[in-house]
């Protein structure tokens, strides 16, 4: 396990790369919005919806898990059009029924509508973890990815906590498929850093390429000790887990990590 130290170290190198990633696709003009501190809307992702759908992995998948984000917008609607199921997060995890329920059967607007967060919040049912399925396909953005599937989000630590809540329900396995989208400048030829929480992907699609990557990494679940008491009561399904646990065993795991040298 990591300590505190280790992990505060590699928090900065992640945000440095962020900030550099960001600024590239900024100077770069391929982005329809601003994009630090979100990940970015990049011009091309609709090509890399249709990059996707070709897959087998994609045809053969019945249910799938996505993020909120505006790029990954055409792989949601894509989804929603072609029949498949999709759970997508509550954006910041900020609801006690963290997911919405998109199904195509039951939808009463477009799918490239529905699939935008904004309207699945007054369309969609919010749902439990337990009221998920077993999950075929995870979709996530990223602001930075490498060849290996390392990746890095935003920042905020959300698509590691939507993933951990996911494996620790016995929702997502080894043989779920993890797939981010991104523009070809957000894949970089380095080394990320990585903690015990993070999540590596198995597939990368660009508007020119799918980049198959080895190593499949899954987080082991919650891990309680990466998060502090701000961070658990500012996320409702979080702080109603850590109610239902033992007493102290929450915070004498972030405490033992708090003092490990």
């Amino acid at each position: 396990m990591a300590s505190h130290v280790e992990m505060q170290a590699a928090a900065q190198r992640k945000e440095h790369m962020r900030e550099r990633v960001w600024a590239l696709l900024d100077r770069e003009g391929v982005l329809r919005r601003p994009a630090r501190g979100r990940i970015p809307n990049f011009v091309g992702a609709e090509q890399a919806a249709d990059q996707l759908a070709a897959l087998p992995a994609w045809q053969s998948a019945q249910v799938l898990k996505s993020n909120p984000d505006k790029a990954q917008l055409p792989v949601r609607a894509r989804a929603l059009a072609e029949g498949k199921l999709l759970f997508m997060a509550v954006p910041r995890l900020a609801h006690e029924l963290p997911f919405f329920l998109l199904d195509p059967a039951t939808l009463s607007v477009p799918p490239l509508e529905a699939a935008v967060h904004e309207t699945a919040e007054t369309i969609a049912r919010k749902v439990a973890v337990s009221e998920l399925r077993p999950v075929d396909v995870v979709i996530c953005g990223s602001v930075a990815v490498n060849r290996n599937g390392v990746r890095l989000g935003k920042g905020g630590g959300y698509a590691d906590l939507e993933l951990a809540l996911l494996v620790e329900a016995g929702l997502v396995s080894e043989q779920t498929v993890m797939v981010t989208t991104v523009h070809p400048l957000q894949v970089v030829d380095e080394t990320l850093p990585e903690t015990e929480h993070d999540f590596r992907v198995d597939l990368i699609v660009t508007p020119d390429e799918v980049i198959v990557c080895g190593s499949p990494r899954r987080p082991p679940g919650m891990i309680w000790e990466h998060l502090d008491e701000e961070r658990i009561s500012a996320i409702p399904v979080l702080a109603s887990m850590a109610a239902h646990m033992p007493a102290g065993d929450a915070s004498a795991d972030r405490r033992q990590a708090r003092d490990r040298p």
